[in-house]
């Protein structure tokens, strides 16, 4: 059963140089207790499409143009303000990427906690936030936690502000956690903890999670399902084993061959050429075809659907792979652009 539903959402920036398409007609569905990752470059629309199942991206200048977004069958894009203040925490939490922009450092860590629990529990006690917020500190391993109540934001860690934002996002009990680049500025080995106790969290709570990153490699590590995103749309859908394995988009191969192996020191990692375009101008059809080695005449005209690969859960946005697996049904040529 689908716990979030988003069909066809499309969404603008309104600006003085312009209007810049910044999602571009989205289909997704995450099921209860799937653990899902986005991936893609910086600027793909990863972070607006997070914001935007909270309503949270500026408006103006952010402006839907099309689309739905239901959560367990609620409209959140018709909701009213107060049934949007009851959702956001309680039915959907989410971890921003940067913890010193969102810990205000003039209040300790206790005061944070507490004004996040009221938001969900006026009725408690002072007692009982003190209590409350001990215990959402201890669930994220941070030790000493009665002591880091009294502490600022700069006298902790990088990982332990993080912590402390997963602490808040779980205080109101969600049932699906969203993630943003959470390991964002963090030294390898605090990355693996944070990347670990979100595991566990998701294991344990029973959570539905969508984590956001620009590396494959922190995805594939948490999350069994995949998502690519380039230039505001979905270009291929899979579980992780078999994006890994056997990648059907251009694009993803590039993500791909743009990562070293360890294992294959002779293996030289090779960027995708060009770059991401200007969303204010993206190109017609597919928006990735002028970067695409395989670009044929039609994907300049038509953006492609998101179809079935080489499994049902396989699906990949791309001509070039539609052409392979029914020439006859497509009509295309082949002929590169």
């Amino acid at each position: 059963m689908s716990l979030l539903e988003i069909r066809d959402l499309r969404l603008v920036f309104d600006g003085f140089e312009g209007r810049a398409h910044v999602l571009d007609g989205i289909d997704l569905s995450v099921a209860t207790g799937e653990a899902v990752g986005i991936v893609g470059e910086t600027g793909c629309g990863k972070s607006v499409l997070a914001r935007s199942l909270l309503r949270l991206n500026p408006s103006p200048p952010a402006r839907v143009t099309g689309g739905a977004i239901r959560f367990d069958g609620a409209d959140i894009l018709g909701m009213d303000q107060a049934a949007l203040r009851r959702m956001r925490g309680r039915d959907i939490g989410m971890v921003f990427q940067d913890p010193v922009t969102y810990l205000n450092p003039v209040f300790t860590i206790g005061q944070q906690m507490a004004e996040v629990l009221r938001a969900h529990e006026p009725g408690l006690s002072r007692r009982a936030l003190r209590a409350r917020s001990v215990a959402l500190l201890e669930s994220v391993r941070l030790a000493e936690a009665e002591a880091l109540l009294s502490r600022y934001p700069h006298e902790l860690s990088g990982g332990m502000r993080q912590r402390v934002l997963i602490a808040q996002a779980l205080a109101g009990n969600p049932r699906l956690l969203i993630a943003d680049e959470p390991t964002t500025a963090l030294d390898v080995t605090i990355q693996r903890q944070v990347l670990a106790l979100i595991a566990d969290l998701v294991r344990r709570l029973g959570l539905t999670l969508m984590l956001i990153s620009h590396d494959l490699g922190v995805i594939g590590a948490v999350c069994r399902r995949i998502v690519v995103m380039y230039s505001g749309a979905i270009v291929e859908d899979a579980p992780a084993e078999a994006l890994f394995r056997a990648p059907q988009h251009p694009y993803t191969r590039g993500l791909l061959a743009a990562i070293p192996d360890l294992n294959r020191p002779e293996h030289m990692p090779t960027s995708i050429p060009g770059s991401i375009p200007d969303l204010r101008h993206p190109p017609s059809g597919c928006r990735f075809h002028p970067r695409c080695p395989l670009a044929m005449p039609v994907c300049a005209r038509e953006k492609p659907p998101l179809i079935p690969a080489d499994a049902a859960q396989h699906l990949v946005a791309c001509h070039a792979v539609a052409q392979s697996m029914a020439p006859a049904e497509f009509g295309l040529s082949g002929t590169p652009a």
